[in-house]
This record gives structure tokens, sequence and C-alpha cells, in this order.
């Protein structure tokens, strides 16, 4: 889980940040802002599925697959063995296109067998609800793996734990290393973890986590960079789903 240093920084950081939406467009660089995105959303205990404001602990994004029922994370908030919901474009207690019952997860071997740092990349299949799939409704974004870091800007979108509307930034991803990604981006805190980074093509290049689980402050974050491992996890939670 993302972890933070400092509750007063993200403070100061979002009420610093502009009121604009993503709706408006993108924005200055490394500005945090409050966001929209039906994509997005928040995962939640199943026990908590009827009351999330409060109990939401990371963020998912669908992405686009065959069976149209496909979320990414990071590896880290799919652990252990509670049910999970998952809840696109939540705002304010609300699930405005319903709520996804998680009903299989998938974890690349790396995380599984040692917790690395560099597989911190899950996937997870959802149930219909009403006859339809999560793609349906919210649309998905491509899961692209083997992108030049910081080719382009990325938009990064959130939810904190402390808030109930997301936050959403672009920037460009900078190397920390060769197998990990960072961005500039204030207010990512504790529950942005598995939060996509989305290029203008669309394309999910990152997912925040990877080093310090996403981070120690919300300053800066962190994400694998995407490649076989990845690729290889994709294809199976595609195929199988």
């Amino acid at each position: 889980m993302k972890r933070v240093l400092s509750i007063a920084v993200v403070l100061v950081a979002l009420i610093t940040a502009s009121t604009a939406t993503a709706d408006d467009g993108a924005g200055p660089f490394g500005v945090t802002v409050t966001a929209r995105d039906a994509r997005v959303g928040v995962l939640v205990p199943a026990a908590r599925a009827a009351r999330p404001a409060g109990g939401h602990f990371c963020t998912a994004s669908v992405v686009d697959a065959p069976h149209r029922n496909l979320i990414v994370t990071a590896a880290h908030c799919l652990g252990g063995d509670a049910g999970l919901v998952f809840v696109p474009g939540y705002r304010n207690g609300r699930a405005p296109y319903g709520d996804w019952t998680v009903v299989r997860r998938f974890l690349p071997r790396g995380w599984v067998e040692g917790r690395h740092e560099d597989s911190d990349v899950g996937f997870a299949a959802v149930a219909a609800h009403g006859g339809e799939q999560v793609q349906d409704v919210v649309g998905g974004n491509r899961f692209v793996t083997g992108t030049a870091t910081g080719a382009t800007a990325v938009t990064v979108t959130g939810y904190p734990d402390t808030r109930e509307t997301p936050v959403g930034c672009t920037d460009k991803p900078a190397a920390h290393s060769r197998t990990q990604q960072r961005i500039a981006c204030p207010g990512f805190s504790g529950g942005t973890s598995g939060s996509p980074w989305v290029n203008g093509d669309g394309q999910v290049v990152g997912v925040l986590g990877g080093h310090d689980q996403g981070g120690t402050t919300p300053g800066v974050s962190y994400s694998v960079v995407l490649g076989a491992e990845a690729e290889r996890l994709y294809r199976k939670a595609a195929g199988e789903w």
C-alpha cells in the first residue's frame, strides 16, 4: 500500500492544486486536480460493499480484454482471501455504475513467490452485473507493455483513502531504475496504489505501485516498467476469462 510520511503534505498539495476537473483537459504538468473517469474506481472489501465511504483502500481500472471483465491494479492490492468489490466511477459514497464482485485474481510469479517490487502488477476478473460486463458499461483502456519510460506524458487517476472523490495529475514519467519508473505529482497518498498511468492514446503504460509499494511520500509515485512478465500475466488473465 502506498505509504505516507506526512498528512500535512497531502493537505497542502490538494489545497493549492487547481480546482479544474479532468473533463476540462490535462492542465499544466505536475498539478493535481479533482478527476472524473468512469473506467477508474475503488477496491472495497466485500463486507463494506454496501457502505464504501471510508472503506476503500486501493484504486483499479478497467482494461480492454476479450471477455470485457478485467481490471488492473497493483499486486499488493489483491493479497489475502477476503472478498473484494470494484466500484468504477465512485464518488461520495455512491456507485454510479454499480459494484462488481471480484471472482478471480491473477498475480505474477515474482510477486507470489517473493513479493518482488518489480512484479507489483495484478489483474482481477469481475462477475457480470445485470447481464452486462463492466467494460460494456464504462469502457476500458488498452494495457500496453514495452513502452519507453517518458516517451509521452501520462495522466494518473486515483483515490486517496482520505477522500471520496478521485484526483488526477498529468506529467512525464522518469526512470527510477531499469525496472521502475516514477512521476512527480502531489496528493497521491495512501489508497492510490493501483492507479493507472494512461497516455494520450488511451493506453495503460504504468500502474501505481512497485518501489516501496508506490512510494513513501504523496509527491512522488512509482510504477513497474511494464515488460515481459506483465505481458504474460495480461495474456493469461485476458485469455482465461
